[in-house]
């Protein structure tokens, strides 16, 4: 068995050490927005789950398809902020969109809806627009650092 007790923990002497610390913060420069990709992937999930929470799914079922797919690529948009952000935050713009998309719905894809069917797409819809905002300032700033 070797024996491993004498090296030393740190990374020091490592010839890349500086490339690596270079590498690290470029990957972590964009990461202001940390704090904004959980609430983006609750909001996705809350968006797709709720038409069995406000219960519609029978009186507006062109519209629970909508919120399901849109919940599920507002999700998705989170996860590939989290975990690629230098690619994703170009996509910030496209959530801005989708929560005005998600404002007017009701009325484009619904069938007469209720006030709280219109109240729920308004309420995710905002707070959708809001988030996307924030992720496009960041980005925003973080390019103009960098560059």
């Amino acid at each position: 068995m070797a024996d491993v007790s004498h090296t030393r923990g740190d990374l020091a002497g490592h010839p890349d050490v500086s490339e690596m610390a270079a590498r690290y913060d470029r990957v972590l420069g964009g990461r202001d927005v940390v704090l904004v990709d959980g609430p983006v992937f609750l909001v996705g999930l809350y968006c797709a789950a709720s038409p069995w929470i406000i219960h519609y799914t029978s009186s507006q079922p062109a519209l629970v398809t909508h919120n399901l797919i849109l919940g599920i690529a507002i999700s998705l948009l989170a996860i590939g902020f989290t975990v690629t952000p230098d690619r994703m935050y170009g996509l910030s713009g496209a959530m801005c969109a989708m929560g005005a998309w998600l404002i007017i719905s009701p009325w484009v894809v619904g069938s007469g809806p209720d006030a709280g069917v219109i109240w729920n797409n308004v309420v995710i819809g905002a707070l959708t627009l809001l988030l996307g905002a924030v992720c496009v300032g960041v980005a925003a700033r973080s390019r103009r650092a960098t560059t």
